[in-house]
């Protein structure tokens, strides 16, 4: 496994840091509801994804292997549910007080996310293929890739959710807001057909 240490870092920060449905939608969340309030979305991403890893590491990518019409079918629900997020970014208003419309993502919803976020599945299988060895401890090296994430999952999203914060600081015009949360639901869609491509 030591051999892997420098590739599984480098992969683990990559596949964190490059833009996705996780970052996307942190970063519309800090433009539209700053650093605190997103806090729950980027603590469910740094937990729920790691919990992912772990249950994909320990069985359930052989009842996937198994049974692929099921991963077929929560494949096109999470595609499904991104254009919904996508949509409801979009549609994202400020109130006549001037409060913004909608609330974040609380905690369980980001964490429950991850299962159908298509580049978190792609993320989690290609971890564990590519960097558990044969003959390991297939157990221990599932359990180091799952802390390695989450140990680097939420600064990735931190750095997301502050630029999206210093953004919002910028929108102060309801215009300026609709142009930037359509903005961002147009790159969470492209995000979705960059993996169907």
């Amino acid at each position: 496994m030591i051999e892997f240490l420098i590739p599984i870092v480098s992969f683990a920060i990559a596949a964190s840091v490059t833009p996705g449905p996780n970052t996307l939608m942190v970063t519309a969340s800090g433009a539209n509801f700053g650093y605190s309030r997103s806090n729950p979305h980027m603590l469910g991403i740094a937990f729920g994804f790691p919990l992912m890893i772990i249950a994909v590491g320990l069985g359930l990518g052989r009842f996937f292997a198994s049974y692929p019409g099921a991963h077929e079918v929560l494949k096109w629900l999470g595609t499904a549910y991104l254009l919904f997020l996508a949509w409801k970014i979009a549609s994202a208003r400020r109130s006549k007080s001037g409060e913004q419309t909608g609330k974040p993502f609380s905690f369980v919803q980001a964490a429950l996310f991850q299962w159908l976020n298509p580049k978190a599945w792609i993320v989690a299988v290609s971890s564990l293929t590519a960097f558990t060895t044969v003959g390991g401890n297939y157990v221990a090296e599932t359990m180091f890739i799952a802390a390695l994430f989450a140990a680097i999952s939420y600064p990735a999203c931190a750095v997301w959710c502050l630029f999206g914060t210093a953004i919002g600081r910028y929108l102060r015009s309801d215009r300026a807001l609709k142009v930037f949360n359509t903005s961002m639901a147009a790159l969470v869609v492209a995000s979705i057909a960059m993996l169907y491509i």
